[in-house]
């Protein structure tokens, strides 16, 4: 009876989220010129520039500066005058389009079974339908990282913008980096101990290095398989990381403590790999050697308790001060699972009131995440010859009671900020007869 019912509701769910914003479509390509007037601009490398004219044409931006001259006929014009220019937002963690409902387990495609995985590409399961995507671009997100989740090694992730009718469409980056995730180096008491005995005896620290060097021997193969001048048989597992090895590709670790920071830094001396943590929530204990090492962090979650018991309550809205200090390329991120990454901009301006400036703050979260991804060249701010991927705001988009998004261009189309929240919102205003 119990399985029936969590069946039905789950039926349910996945029913609700199927018929909203089924009205809403990714823009068309435009052809022409489009220009944002006396704007001001946040260029996204610390620049901000007042009374700014940005000229759109076929998708690229080809000119900025004050006063240009706008053709009478044939032109799209945006006076956003009084109004705040960002370069789109980036989710540099993400597993939008591979989860829909997260107690729904057919709509839940993000990892495969068994610990070794480099081979699985999460670009192929990325879902263009899903109904989470339009309530990111509706706070400015309009780029992601779709990332593969399970086991130690878990697949390559692809960089996406979030409107397209296909992954095809969607890619911007495919199989930017591959994601290992290392085993924890905690070992930390059993809280149910009083209440049903004691943890089993095995060491979890012993078993997590077990695992890392498990790890390890997978790399030391593949990169001699690599190095081989031809084989006489195809391995598709050491196929997926080659691009390691020649830095075509980023290894990102997923870890939080100091050891296991060092564990990356170790798979960065050995292996001559470009490394980036994901998470580091500890990094600020070591920003300097980071920084040495050459190692960028995307930072996960600001909104959030300390991972350790004796850090100051506050240390996740400190971190990004530390890395910032130290010199260290670094992302803001939001890995929220309740709010699937909407809150990126609030994360990052929680990172301004302990001490990042606020376009210190905006780089984090766009030029920063651009170059760690690899996409600085099409996005990540506003400057000519990349993609014009902006967005409009009625105010500060790091303060979320100013940061009301009016336009979102991606590739220089206009995007639809429909989403179900609005939607929602609609229907029960006009149900009840509210007015705004």
């Amino acid at each position: 009876m119990t399985k029936n019912i969590v069946t039905i509701i789950g039926a349910c769910l996945l029913s609700a989220a199927s018929i909203a914003q089924e009205n809403v479509y990714p823009a068309p390509e435009y052809k022409g010129l489009l220009f944002l007037k006396n704007a001001t601009v946040h260029v996204g490398n610390g620049q901000v520039l007042e009374n700014t004219t940005i000229q759109i044409s076929n998708g690229k931006i080809e000119k900025i500066g004050q006063n240009l001259p706008i053709p009478m006929d044939d032109v799209k014009v945006f006076d956003v005058s009084g109004k705040h220019v960002y370069p789109g937002l980036i989710l540099s963690n993400s597993q939008l389009g591979l989860v829909e409902v997260n107690s729904v387990r057919a709509t839940i495609d993000h990892s495969e079974i068994g610990d070794i995985n480099p081979s699985i590409r999460s670009i192929v399961a990325y879902n263009t339908d899903s109904k989470v995507i339009n309530t990111l671009k509706t706070n400015g997100i309009l780029m992601a990282n779709i990332v593969p989740g399970g086991g130690l090694i878990s697949g390559s992730s692809s960089v996406v913008q979030l409107d397209a009718w296909n992954w095809e469409d969607a890619a911007v980056k495919m199989e930017n980096g591959i994601h290992l995730r290392l085993p924890s180096l905690i070992n930390r008491p059993n809280p149910f101990a009083a209440f049903f005995g004691p943890a089993p005896a095995a060491d979890p620290v012993k078993r997590g290095l077990e695992r890392i060097d498990l790890i390890k021997a997978f790399f030391r193969e593949a990169q001699a398989y690599a190095n081989e001048p031809k084989h006489t048989s195809t391995n598709l597992k050491f196929e997926a990381v080659k691009g390691l090895f020649n830095k075509s590709q980023k290894l990102f670790v997923h870890c939080d403590i100091v050891k296991e920071m060092l564990v990356a830094i170790d798979f960065a001396k050995e292996f001559g790999m470009d490394v980036v943590i994901m998470g580091g929530s500890e990094s600020w204990q070591m920003a300097d050697l980071l920084k040495q090492n050459n190692i960028a962090v995307v930072l996960a979650q600001m909104h959030s308790l300390p991972t350790m018991m004796d850090d100051d309550v506050d240390q996740p809205y400190k971190s990004a001060v530390a890395l910032q200090k130290a010199g260290v390329l670094y992302a803001i991120n939001d890995e929220d699972g309740q709010t699937r990454g909407r809150n990126l901009a609030f994360n990052a301006g929680t990172s301004v009131a302990y001490g990042l400036t606020k376009e210190q703050a905006l780089q984090a979260i766009t030029l920063n995440a651009a170059k760690i991804l690899g996409v600085e060249k099409q996005v990540g701010s506003i400057e000519v010859g990349k993609d014009a991927s902006l967005i409009v705001s009625e105010g500060d988009i790091l303060d979320i009671r100013s940061s009301i998004i009016l336009h979102a261009f991606i590739q220089g189309r206009k995007v639809d900020l429909t989403d179900k929240h609005k939607q929602l919102d609609e229907r029960y205003r006009k149900k009840y007869g509210l007015t705004k």
